[in-house]
């Protein structure tokens, strides 16, 4: 009777807490279908590979930051080198939390990530699409000079990955990374102004 109400989003739920408990080497699809209380062939009837699963897990965890800054680049401004500072910063804020509030999971979709590259990869070209149209907003209003604001973007992506980019996270601590990010931001902002 389970398996009639199982659904691809409540099998994703119980694989973050097979993760969470046990970590992206040990966990397992019986453990998942464990959790839910069905067969391993029930979640392979909604993912027909463990590392399927392990993609899906890992872009709805993406996901969830790819829409909190979407409502930033959607979102009116009469500023948009504020705007494009408030999407950066909230790009590093919602890494930050993630490495400190949840750093199991944190890792454990680090690991996941290195073996999605596709999902990897989908998600920086969400990203960078957001920036790229933060961009094109700030050109029309005249803000920027930006001659081709999608290569704009990844150079901004790029500059300031030390912010976002997983492998910095040791670093996300320091009591000088608050304003190491403001001079960045700075200097990027300086850069692309008309």
């Amino acid at each position: 009777m389970a398996a009639e109400t199982l659904t691809a989003e409540r099998i994703l739920e119980a694989t973050e807490e097979v993760l969470r408990r046990y970590g992206p080497a040990k966990a397992t699809v019986v453990d998942v279908a464990r959790v839910l209380g069905v067969s391993h062939g029930s979640v392979y009837r909604h993912f027909r590979t463990k590392a399927a699963l392990r993609e899906a897990v890992t872009a709805r965890w993406l996901r969830r930051t790819e829409a909190m800054l979407e409502e930033i680049t959607e979102a009116p401004a009469a500023d948009t080198p504020e705007k494009l500072r408030h999407w950066l910063l909230a790009l590093f804020d919602s890494k930050r939390r993630k490495a400190g509030g949840d750093p199991e999971m944190f890792a454990t979709y680090n690991e996941l990530g290195e073996g999605s590259g596709g999902v990897i990869e989908a998600h920086l070209g969400i990203l960078t699409g957001q920036l790229t149209r933060i961009l094109e907003e700030g050109v029309r209003a005249g803000e920027f000079s930006a001659p081709d604001p999608a290569g704009s973007a990844g150079a901004v992506f790029a500059a300031t990955a030390r912010f976002h980019d997983p492998g910095y996270a040791s670093e996300w601590q320091r009591p000088t990374v608050e304003d190491e990010f403001g001079a960045v931001c700075d200097l990027v902002l300086r850069g692309l102004r008309s």
